[in-house]
C-alpha cells in the first residue's frame, strides 16, 4: 500500500472539511477537480442535492453555507483504496449545523462515498463526493429557551 498516498488522501479530505466549516473559500475549491461531482443526502432541504463542477459545488457552498451558518463536520474511520492515480474511500460523517438566520439546529451523520484523483501537479484531489444519511435530525432553537450562542466568529453572538 502507498502509504503516502494514503496519508494524502486523508489531508485532502481534512482540508475540504475545515475550509468548508472556516469558510475558506479557495482552499475549499483547491480540494476539488474541475469535474467534480458532489450529492448530499440533506433532507432538510428536500431532495438530494447534485451538484456538477467545482464551480457549481463552490457556487453552492458559498451562497448556502456563509456566515449566517456555522458549521462543524468530523469524519473518521475512514477505508481508502488506492488504485494508480486513483482512490475511493468511505468516511463516517458527523455533523452540527447552526443556522442563525433560521434559528435551526441540524444535526445529523452519514457515510461519504468519495473518488480522489491525483492531478497533474501531483496533488490529490475529491473528484466525487456525497452522502446518504443514516439519521438528521432538527431542533428550532426558539424550542431552547435558555440557548445562547456565546461565540461566533463571524459576527456578535445574539442573546
Amino acid at each position: 500500500m502507498d502509504l503516502i498516498a494514503l496519508e494524502e488522501i486523508r489531508q485532502t479530505k481534512y482540508r475540504y472539511l475545515r475550509c468548508l466549516d472556516l469558510k475558506l473559500w479557495d482552499g475549499f475549491a483547491d480540494t476539488l477537480t474541475e469535474d467534480a461531482a458532489a450529492e448530499y443526502d440533506t433532507h432538510v432541504v428536500g431532495d438530494p442535492l447534485r451538484l456538477a463542477g467545482r464551480e457549481a459545488i463552490l457556487g453552492y457552498m458559498r451562497a448556502n453555507v456563509g456566515p449566517e451558518v456555522i458549521t462543524t463536520h468530523l469524519v473518521s474511520h475512514p477505508e481508502i483504496e488506492i488504485d494508480g492515480d486513483h482512490a475511493k474511500g468511505t468516511w463516517c460523517l458527523d455533523d452540527t449545523v447552526v443556522a442563525t438566520a433560521y434559528r435551526l439546529l441540524i444535526r445529523g451523520s452519514a457515510y461519504y462515498e468519495d473518488t480522489y484523483r491525483r492531478c497533474s501537479d501531483g496533488r490529490w484531489r475529491i473528484s466525487g463526493t456525497g452522502y446518504k444519511r443514516t439519521y438528521e435530525y432538527t431542533v428550532s432553537l426558539d424550542d431552547l429557551p435558555s440557548l445562547r450562542l456565546t461565540a461566533n466568529r463571524w459576527s456578535t453572538p445574539a442573546t
